[in-house]
């Protein structure tokens, strides 16, 4: 494989950016860890992230922040923050829209962007402590993530579903009981990695 440094760019929020663990515990650090034992060189992973950030608060940040690309890989996990606002998923879904292509922008080429589904926060502890109605959330969850995979399918960007293994290993959280943790995120690196070699060794010009 090429020894020239690749760029990779994560977008998104407070799972993104690794709310409640260590910076080399996130899950595109887990991942660019694993890219550079695959034989790939990479730059230090670039963040564009913030706890609370919901997709119109990402798109603002975007515009505001110089990201001179292109990027070799451009990961976007966003919408938790919607969905908890109370905004329905057909009510962002230009919002979302516009950032999976504003990612493929930033990458210039669609095979080299990573959209990552939403977990499922309703199985956390602070959910189950909080007396909130843990079907509506997974509900919502559910209906964010299936308009975000159709965008994605009509945008032609690969699309990673990690809410089933959020749902499977609801215990593996960061210390606030809401977060995912350590271990949760390393699962998270794990089944991106094949899609992230993928993208990494796709020939540009896809647009």
């Amino acid at each position: 494989m090429s020894s020239r440094p690749r760029r990779y760019l994560a977008l998104g929020d407070s799972y993104t950016i690794g709310e409640g663990v260590t910076e080399a515990e996130r899950w595109p650090a887990r991942l660019a860890a694993q890219l550079q034992a695959a034989g790939l060189v990479l730059d230090p992973v670039r963040y564009l992230a913030t706890t609370g950030w919901s997709s119109d608060e990402l798109a603002q940040a975007i515009s505001a922040t110089a990201l001179p690309g292109p990027w070799d890989l451009v990961s976007l996990l966003i919408g938790v923050n919607d969905q908890y606002r109370g905004h329905p998923a057909a009510s962002r879904r230009s919002l979302i829209a516009d950032l999976i292509e504003r990612s493929v922008m930033l990458a210039g080429d669609r095979t080299r962007v990573l959209a990552v589904s939403i977990p499922d926060w309703s199985v956390t502890t602070f959910a189950r402590d909080s007396g909130r109605d843990l079907a509506a959330i997974a509900g919502q969850i559910d209906a964010y993530n299936a308009m975000i995979a159709g965008l994605c399918a009509s945008a032609g960007v690969a699309w990673i579903d990690v809410t089933a293994c959020s749902r499977a290993h609801p215990d593996e959280l960061a210390a606030d009981g809401l977060h995912p943790g350590a271990a949760q995120y390393l699962r998270w690196a794990e089944k991106l990695l094949p899609e992230a070699l993928q993208a990494l060794q796709q020939p540009s010009g896809s647009r």
